[in-house]
């Protein structure tokens, strides 16, 4: 990106590590803060350009009998199926591709924070971000929050991390870390520091 452009950190973790918590706190500090899973949301709601793509992918078996996309149904189908899932990914990535750069370019602050949750996995937005930001937590504390909150079976999460990177890989591919693995309050000054650091960043890159 160049150097007019703004400061983007893509935030990226494996289901259940605290992605949503984290780019929070950052939004907190002031930094503007795009969700990918928010867009594929949003352009796939009736009316809007993904729910016509997802038709013409799927077919009526997409959808609810309200209309609406059956969400749980691409859901389960994506995890079980890798050329399913691909054929997902092909209706709704450009969209969602699209939709983030040009909000992005709406952004007014100093940096952003860009939260794709398959950012390694996919790749597709790699090249809008200048660094890597990767939310850590064990995995089987990763486990835990994903029963708590969803209150799917094990083996369901441990077949949604199987479609994410190991650990190990992510975090070697990760230009900074946050350690998740403690109590919320933890959380706080490793974002306080890091806002920093990204704030002298952004400035040294616009000169």
């Amino acid at each position: 990106m160049g150097p007019n452009l703004p400061y983007v950190v893509g935030l990226t973790g494996g289901i259940g590590s605290g992605k949503s918590e984290v780019a929070a706190l950052f939004a907190g500090l002031g930094a503007d803060v795009v969700d990918a899973d928010d867009v594929a949301h949003a352009i796939s709601a009736r009316g809007q350009a993904g729910h016509a793509a997802l038709i013409e992918a799927f077919g009526s078996e997409c959808l609810r009998t309200d209309g609406e996309i059956d969400r749980e149904w691409l859901r389960n189908r994506a995890f079980a199926d890798p050329v399913f899932r691909d054929r997902l990914e092909r209706a709704l990535h450009p969209l969602i591709i699209a939709t983030i750069r040009g909000a992005i370019g709406t952004w007014r602050g100093v940096y952003g924070i860009l939260v794709v949750p398959l950012l390694l996995e996919r790749g597709g937005l790699l090249s809008s971000v200048r660094r890597v930001l990767v939310v850590d937590c064990p995995e089987e504390l990763q486990i835990r929050r994903v029963i708590a909150r969803s209150g799917l079976l094990p083996s369901a999460v441990r077949a949604i991390m199987a479609t994410q990177l190991p650990r190990s890989e992510r975090l070697a591919r990760a230009d900074d870390v946050i350690d998740n693995s403690g109590t919320p309050a933890a959380l706080k000054p490793q974002i306080e520091r890091l806002d920093r650091r990204y704030r002298e960043l952004a400035a040294a890159a616009s000169t």
